[in-house]
């Protein structure tokens, strides 16, 4: 799909539109002086707006300090959104694609029909062949609907809630290798500096919590092959910076730097920014570069925080039943099944957007083993997070979302023994799940061939997934915008068409 509205081409010079810009800042803050605040305020004021029922009504203009209509543009499904990456790649064919047909093609060569000159990684493109791996997992039937949604027996609790989620078998992506895949299903571009997803979500729905940030961050260590997790997955690119993703720490210092440092109480603080504030309010009616705003804006956001996140990360409010229910690891900061609960209790606090990342999913090698060790660590809380959201009268309105960056090759890479393979990188399919927030429950989506190789049925683009959750979160993905070096970007750059069949 492509966006047929005109794009303002940069000029050519640029240091011709570096003093054309700097003449129109200093226009801007002549008005000011006259006005008694400035566009660049009006602006800011607009970011930060929040409506009675605490959604946010942010005003996006294509020029500095220009004002548009409030969005959302219409009603949203979901209000907040829950996103579970599994940094790694998961093996779509070894958890969520059943494909018994397999076990008859043991070791046989993928035919080439199948495969059909794709590329492949270097890591497997030197193999003499390429013997068909069959999961030695079994499958098991969930859902109350017409056809079950088949799930490993590594997840027996993520079963548990299969009337709550929509399976998609038929994800595909661009990118062959982690760090462009990763960076493409955060941003929509496999090329670094463009704004995450949660960045655009915190930019477009603002706050409902003064206290919290907008957009939270939770990393847990994983129990095979970690690839690198760099912090721009979580970077706000080129929107402004105060909608980056905060990252919160296992431990004592939940965000670091955040406590006062001995000798200091909370009065010496608050008189430190007031007076640090006062001088950026000096270098902001001399230079209105809006970050200086948005320094201002994350100092006070900090000085909230001493208060709000000691109370945030003390669970010891929590029933015993609920901590039962996300498993033994609950207490043990870090932990998945922590950064679940806490996740929920973001959430519960309107925290906008929460990002949890599970390292260790690319299993090239002994993956029988590591992939057990993974699943035992998420199953069980990713469900309890489904329930307890689901309990709380939270599920309707806040959309959950499960997904790697690929997926992994129905052939083994190097040896292929019966209790022991490996899988490569696999774009063309791969499953993820979604829940609540006007998602249809208890479906699949999408089908694959026998080898789970190609799709065959309903194909899912990262950029159509992306249309669909701004879609759900109230906002045409077409219009949520940000002029940055002389065009209009959006997160779904010029592509994307709403999945409409898996929304309520």
């Amino acid at each position: 799909m492509t966006d047929s509205r005109p794009i303002r081409e940069a000029t050519a010079d640029p240091l011709e539109e570096y003093l054309r810009n700097i003449t129109r800042r200093r226009f801007f803050g002549s008005m000011a002086s006259t006005m008694g605040a400035g566009l660049g305020s009006l602006a800011l004021g607009s970011v930060m707006n929040e409506s009675k029922s605490g959604d946010s009504l942010i005003d996006l203009g294509s020029e500095p300090g220009q004002v548009l209509a409030n969005l959302p543009h219409y009603a949203p499904k979901a209000k907040r959104v829950i996103y579970m990456h599994m940094e790694g790649a998961p093996s779509q064919l070894d958890l969520y694609d059943y494909k018994p047909k397999l076990q008859d093609e043991y070791n046989a060569d993928l035919p080439e029909s199948i495969r059909n000159g794709q590329r492949i990684t270097t890591m497997t493109s030197g193999q003499d062949r390429f013997p068909v791996a069959p999961t030695m997992f079994k499958f098991n039937r969930h859902a109350n609907n017409e056809d079950g949604v088949m799930i490993s027996e590594l997840l027996p609790h993520t079963g548990s809630i299969a009337d709550e989620i929509c399976l998609i078998r038929s994800m595909h992506t661009q990118a062959i290798n982690h760090e462009p895949g990763i960076t493409f299903f955060q941003t929509g571009s496999e090329q670094p500096g463009r704004p995450c997803f949660g960045s655009w979500a915190s930019y477009g729905l603002g706050s409902m919590n003064s206290d919290l940030p907008t957009f939270v961050v939770m990393i847990t260590q994983g129990k095979g092959n970690m690839q690198a997790l760099s912090a721009r997955f979580w970077g706000s690119g080129f929107l402004p910076s105060e909608h980056q993703g905060c990252k919160l720490r296992a431990g004592r210092d939940a965000v670091l730097y955040l406590r006062d440092p001995d000798g200091v109480n909370r009065e010496d603080r608050r008189r430190m920014l007031d007076l640090v504030a006062h001088l950026n309010e000096e270098e902001f009616a001399d230079s209105l570069d809006p970050e200086v705003r948005a320094r201002v804006a994350q100092y006070e956001m900090a000085y909230r925080m001493q208060m709000s996140v000691p109370e945030l990360t003390d669970i010891s409010d929590e029933s015993e039943s609920t901590l039962e229910m996300y498993g033994p690891d609950v207490r043990t900061p870090g932990t998945f099944a922590a950064n679940c609960l806490q996740a929920r209790r973001l959430a519960e606090r309107g925290v906008r957007f929460v990002q949890l990342y599970m390292r260790g999913w690319d299993q090239h090698g002994n993956l029988p083993t590591e992939i057990r060790a993974q699943c035992e660590a998420v199953d069980q809380p990713q469900a309890a997070l489904i329930k307890d959201l689901k309990q709380r009268g939270m599920l309707d309105d806040t959309l959950v979302m499960w997904a790697g960056e690929f997926g992994r090759t129905v052939y083994s890479q190097g040896a292929l023994a019966r209790n022991n393979y490996g899988r490569d990188h696999h774009p063309r399919c791969f499953s993820i799940w979604l829940a609540g927030g006007g998602i249809k429950p208890g479906i699949s989506y999408g089908k694959t061939d026998d080898y789970s190789y190609n799709i065959v049925e309903n194909p899912v683009e990262v950029h159509d997934l992306h249309a669909t959750l701004l879609h759900l979160l109230g906002f045409d993905h077409r219009g949520l915008t940000y002029r940055n070096q002389g065009r209009d970007h959006r997160l779904t750059d010029v592509h994307g068409k709403i999945v409409k069949p898996i929304i309520t």
